[in-house]
């Protein structure tokens, strides 16, 4: 059974269909790539399967239950983390608050542990710690700890956002163009990491990207979307020389 199914997902807004008969399977360990024009809808797609709009119409099963109707911080919690095209960061909190304010959602102390400061509060406060380093650690940023995150260069920012969405302990990762803004030698990096996290964590990830170069090199398989629609679906190498494809997006020169 897939870790993700979405079958016959549409949307409107208003009198716009933004979204239509969306499907999509996401099987445990997979890398899977969206791509498309401006405005052809990706972010939509992700936006309905993780709560931030809910669906007109189909459905959405993460992990055999069905999480239409939930609320975004309950989609978290079922296993389905995600970062955003545009950074999302609080700009006077430290890289490490950042982490740590992702993992108080697995708490288990409660009110009265914190307000008495019981051993089990000052247990898990050390877990979490314990584990948010890692996670900075694994991003190459455990150097930047300590520091007010918008102190640090763009690139490392994209990497604190990435380590509190992996906070989480995500079954499924969303990645909303990771490398948007990012120079050449940013991208490689960020390319290296999600092979990283992909390999060390075994998450499955959905990723939308313009950068073609890191579709085709990091994900199994890829659907391309035009106006709300998929347009094609398969290995990098069908989709780049898909003629709708190329019609519609990349260009010829762009894919050979």
């Amino acid at each position: 059974m897939a870790l993700l199914r979405v079958e016959k997902m549409g949307h409107d807004f208003g009198g716009l269909r933004a979204v239509n008969n969306y499907n999509l399977e996401v099987e445990s360990t997979q890398v899977r790539g969206l791509i498309g024009p401006n405005g052809a809808g990706k972010t939509t797609v992700f936006d309905l399967i993780s709560g931030i709009y809910s669906p007109t119409e189909g459905s959405i099963v993460l992990d055999g239950k069905s999480i239409v109707g939930l609320q975004p911080h309950q989609i978290a919690a079922m296993g389905l983390g995600r970062t955003f095209q545009n950074l999302r960061l609080w700009r006077h909190m430290t890289v490490l608050e950042h982490v740590k304010m992702a993992r108080y959602s697995k708490i288990s102390y409660g009110l009265i542990g914190a307000f008495f400061g019981t051993p089990r509060r000052k247990r898990e406060e050390e877990e979490i710690e314990e584990k948010a380093r890692g996670l900075l650690d694994l991003m190459g940023i455990g150097r930047f700890a300590d520091q007010v995150v918008v102190n640090l260069p763009y690139g490392a920012q994209r990497r604190v956002e990435l380590a509190r969405a992996l906070a989480t302990e995500p079954k499924i990762l969303f990645l909303d163009e990771p490398t948007a803004g990012m120079n050449p030698e940013e991208l490689v990096q960020m390319m290296e990491i999600i092979r990283l996290i992909h390999k060390e964590l075994g998450l499955s990830i959905f990723l939308i990207e313009h950068r073609m170069k890191m579709v085709m090199e990091l994900c199994e398989i890829v659907q391309a979307l035009v106006f709300g629609e998929v347009i094609a679906e398969g290995t990098p190498e069908e989709i780049q020389n898909d003629s709708k494809v190329i019609d519609a997006y990349l260009g010829r020169e762009a894919v050979h």
